[in-house]
């Protein structure tokens, strides 16, 4: 039963390869681009979800999105600061978005924080 999984597991992952190996550099860059616009409509929907959180769990947050976002405009030649980034990632801005949506950090979050930092 074990040897039958791992030999569909196996070749789900040679299809997968397959696919995505065969993918011209214009359809990934649609791709990427699409997930990426979901990505950031699932954030949008879950503003419950704070930056801190995200950083202690996955070592990123939307500040992390905007940078990178700001860096990849720079790498494009594009004139684009950090608060268009943040903006384009948080929907509104940056202030607006603290405002609104970002309660202060707890005890218990920053000293989670920390430790993730230290890893």
């Amino acid at each position: 039963m074990v040897k039958k999984a791992n030999q569909i597991r196996e070749k789900e992952s040679k299809v997968a390869e397959f696919k995505y190996k065969n993918l011209t550099q214009e359809e990934q860059d649609k791709l990427d681009a699409a997930t990426f616009r979901r990505l950031l409509a699932h954030l949008d929907a879950n503003k419950d979800v704070q930056n801190i959180d995200l950083m202690i769990l996955a070592g990123f947050c939307r500040n992390c999105f905007s940078k990178w976002y700001k860096a990849e405009a720079e790498n494009l030649g594009l004139d684009l600061d950090i608060d268009d980034a943040r903006e384009r990632v948080y929907g509104m801005t940056y202030d607006e978005w603290k405002q609104n949506h970002q309660p202060a950090a707890t005890p218990e979050q920053l000293a989670a924080f920390e430790a993730r930092q230290k890893k």
